[in-house]
């Protein structure tokens, strides 16, 4: 190739040259690529070019032949200047780095060392200096920090060590006369921070200290708005005069030109005004604010006032202001989240919906910060309107139902004229279930059915809501078909319902599927974990089955829940005594007389007495029984427990006021008659027994039992009448063998019926013959012998027999004894 170009017209003279002699070059040059390329290659992109840079260096090299120059031309360096390979395995094995300059001979600093080692550079005063502000700077960024994660406690520390640090620093300034250099900012940004952090922790004192070093401190121009401050730990301490002064002072130091700063500590004073009561003095000052500068907050405080005041027209106009207000914050929020004119794409879900989200670069989809900051303003915008409305509706007009029309036309009437529609449509939702609660709270039954079946097309939220309470309406009402229908209504529009969940449970275990039942109360708890109706409502239906340990836990957790619910440690007690836990029933119905409970309960009391039965213990018993006496003096199970307790004690005396007060809550009842009678016989009042006994027969002139004690007291007293007594006897239990008298000869008394404590058994056959078995063996085993009193019964009569007048030998009769 190259003789065949070299050989071409001008170069003639060179044909006869050996193109390939290296002699004048001391090297041969490295091996190419080029020169090993075979014909049957395929040239490279640069071929052409490296061609004819190769032919310009070959006739340069044959003229400097031509002119005698024999010295070759330097070649290329293939590698860096400096570098090699073992230098840079060198360096990564610790080694010296890199030199060009020979810096490390030099003793530059930052060159790494050379063969002797350099001593570091020492810092210089103001190096330190500068040092020790970067860390009180540090330590600032670091207590913010902790505050902002809530750990308030190692915020104080940190912000402790800033302000040592910081004083340090300035007394090192001062000691090297360097006044000039002091950081004014610094001071101020650490002394703030240490105030703030004494407040967020609750050290108000030290706060007010801190605050009140930097506002009298004339270095700090704006050093007077701390006084917002102050005046709100005042505030907090109750002190608010004082946070009244502070305010203002803080007003003072506000330009006029900060007036969105100036109208937040007007709204400031105002609500100190109304802590204190001085509502014409918070009027004032929420009028000024709404004037200039309206929010809904400010708004719903200034309804407060008017309400507090009683004017009816400035309710109503407040209310009006509130809306204005909203409207102007929707279109501003609307506006800053992009919404535009004000419909924005989350407004048609519920308010406790999901959040918004926004695709990043990578198409995933990431919370959008803005959009939820404000669905959260305009929730608890809509919030207080709701809350606004409520309050004034029963007391703006003549009548309550008439002040909720109101408000819910003057909802309807601003959304119809603005663009805003959707927020007023859902507070106007809102205070029509409002109404309809009104109307339950009143029983007006038929006019909340009404209110809330207008629903049933509306939006899916508030139709599962209303047709919620329609369900428990008609549980209520007994119309469980009805409750069932409009609790699954509610449970379609919303399956994360969870009182819906809990309603429908409610029906399916009045129709006794229990099972269903338990299924739907843990669904209700998987939607809403603190959902207490479902919580109790499964310890219900744990108990029904059965299942005791799994009703103790439910329990258990609503008490965690709930602490010291009276229902709920009721349970818990009533389980823990099935199980036979007594100990732990026992505490648990304690928990419910303490003073903070309900210590006036006759049936806990009457139920603590019981277990101390069962516990045997019968002084703390008989405690209770008489507590239990004391605040429900009608209750015959304790009544007899009672007589019975003293009776045993052969105290008679004492239980005769309680068979007495039995006897005026049974009058037809013959049997506490006859204990009073008894127990007079007992104490030697035989002539006070025979009285009531005659007077007994008077009102009861069939009864074979009280013919029986007559004619023995008779004859123990050496009555004339015994004979008498003694013929009208036999008669009787002559017309009872012959089935001529029901119940022995005794008037039937459904009230002593009705008075078995035993619960339906008593009503079934034979289950009444056992009962006043079992009493009479009580009574036998209450009433012991006395044989001394018999001897002077004896004596006084002239009888010669022994005669054992024991309170259980004697034919009582089995309706004489009560059922216990």
């Amino acid at each position: 190739m190259f003789g065949t170009y070299a050989g071409g017209p001008g170069n003639k003279g060179l044909e006869a040259e050996d193109h390939y002699n290296f002699q004048h070059v001391q090297h041969h040059p490295p091996p190419s690529s080029y020169m090993r390329q075979t014909g049957g290659m395929r040239k490279g992109t640069g071929a052409g070019a490296g061609m004819y840079a190769t032919m310009g260096d070959f006739q340069q090299q044959q003229q400097q032949a031509a002119l005698g120059m024999t010295g070759g031309r330097p070649m290329t360096s293939n590698r860096g200047a400096g570098y090699n390979s073992a230098a840079r395995m060198a360096f990564e094995k610790g080694g010296a780095a890199f030199d060009p300059f020979n810096d490390r001979a030099k003793g530059v600093p930052g060159s790494g060392l050379s063969g002797g080692a350099l001593k570091e550079k020492e810092m210089t005063l103001e190096d330190k200096l500068r040092e020790m502000d970067k860390e009180c700077h540090r330590l600032v960024e670091e207590s913010a920090t902790l505050n902002a994660m809530g750990d308030l406690h190692g915020a104080l520390e940190k912000a402790k060590e800033a302000m040592k640090k910081e004083r340090q620093l300035c007394r090192q300034r001062e000691m090297n006369n360097m006044l000039e250099s002091i950081n004014i900012d610094l001071t101020y940004s650490v002394a703030f921070n240490a105030a703030n952090q004494h407040q967020a922790i609750g050290n108000w004192q030290e706060a007010l200290t801190t605050y009140s070093s930097i506002v009298k401190n004339k270095q700090y121009p704006h050093s007077g708005r701390l006084r917002v401050n102050m005046g709100n730990i005042y505030f907090q301490q109750q002190k608010y005069p004082t946070a009244i002064k502070m305010y203002r002072m803080a007003l003072d130091q506000i330009p006029s030109t900060g007036k969105e700063t100036r109208f937040k500590i007007m709204r400031n004073v105002g609500l100190a005004f109304f802590r204190m009561g001085q509502f014409p003095d918070a009027v004032d000052s929420y009028e000024t604010i709404m004037s200039n500068y309206p929010d809904v907050k400010t708004g719903f405080n200034l309804l407060l006032c008017y309400f507090a005041l009683g004017d009816r027209e400035k309710m109503k106009h407040g209310f009006m202001k509130m809306l204005g207000a909203m409207g102007t914050e929707w279109s501003g929020l609307m506006g800053a989240a992009g919404g535009g004119n004000g419909e924005g794409e989350d407004e048609t879900q519920s308010e406790e919906g999901p959040a918004t989200f926004q695709e990043d670069d990578e198409g995933e989809r990431v919370e959008d910060p803005l959009k939820e900051e404000m669905r959260t303003k305009r929730r608890e915008a809509m919030r207080l309107i709701a809350n606004g409305a409520k309050l004034i509706a029963p007391v703006i007009e003549n009548s309550p139902v008439g002040g909720f029309e109101w408000v819910i036309e003057c909802l309807r009437s601003h959304g119809s004229a603005s663009s805003s529609s959707q927020w007023s449509s859902r507070v106007s939702s809102e205070l029509e279930i409002a109404k309809a609660s009104f109307h339950l709270r009143r029983k007006e039954f038929d006019a909340a059915i009404e209110v809330l079946k207008g629903f049933e097309k509306k939006d899916p939220a508030f139709e599962s809501r209303a047709a919620t309470n329609l369900s428990f309406l008609f549980f209520l009402e007994s119309d469980f078909k009805q409750a069932e229908l409009y609790a699954d209504l509610a449970v379609r529009n919303d399956r994360y319902n969870a009182r819906a969940l809990v309603n429908k449970g409610n029906c399916l275990f009045v129709a006794e599927e229990f099972e269903r039942a338990k299924e739907l109360y843990l669904e209700a708890i998987g939607v809403e974990a603190d959902c207490v109706e479902a919580i109790f409502n499964l310890g219900i239906v744990n108990k029904q089955l059965q299942r005791y340990q799994e009703a103790l836990q439910a329990f258990e957790k609503l008490n965690s829940v709930l602490p010291n619910v009276a229902d709920v440690l009721y349970q818990l007690g009533t389980l823990c005594e099935k199980m036979g836990i007594l100990n732990k029933a026992v505490e648990w119905f304690s928990l419910i007389v303490t003073p903070g409970g309900r210590p006036t309960d006759p049936g806990v009391l009457s139920i603590l007495g019981n277990l101390a039965n069962k516990m045997d213990d019968e002084a703390q018993a008989t405690l209770h029984y008489l507590e239990s006496y004391r605040y429900s003096p009608t209750n015959l199970e304790v009544i007899t427990k009672l007589g019975i307790y003293f009776v045993r004690q052969e105290v008679y005396e004492n239980a005769i006021p309680f068979f007495e007060r039995a006897a005026e809550i049974q009058p037809g009842e013959i049997k506490w008659q006859l204990m009073v009678a008894s127990c007079y016989r007992r104490m030697g009042s035989f002539q006070q027994a025979l009285r009531l006994y005659e007077q007994i027969h008077r009102e009861h002139p069939n009864d074979i039992e009280c013919l029986r004690y007559l004619v023995t007291l008779c004859r123990e007293v050496g009555h004339s009448d015994a004979e008498e007594y003694q013929v009208a006897l036999r008669r009787l239990e002559r017309q009872a063998a012959a089935g001529g008298l029901a119940n022995g000869g005794r008037d039937a008394d459904p009230m002593g019926e009705a008075a078995s404590a035993d619960g339906p058994d008593s009503t079934r056959p034979g289950s009444h013959r056992q009962t006043t078995e079992d009493e009479q063996r009580d009574y036998e085993e209450a009433m012991p012998p006395d044989k001394e009193r018999a001897k002077r019964i004896l004596a006084s009569a002239g009888q010669k027999k022994t005669d054992e007048d024991e309170w259980g030998d004697d034919d009582l009769g089995q309706d004489l004894l009560p059922n216990i």
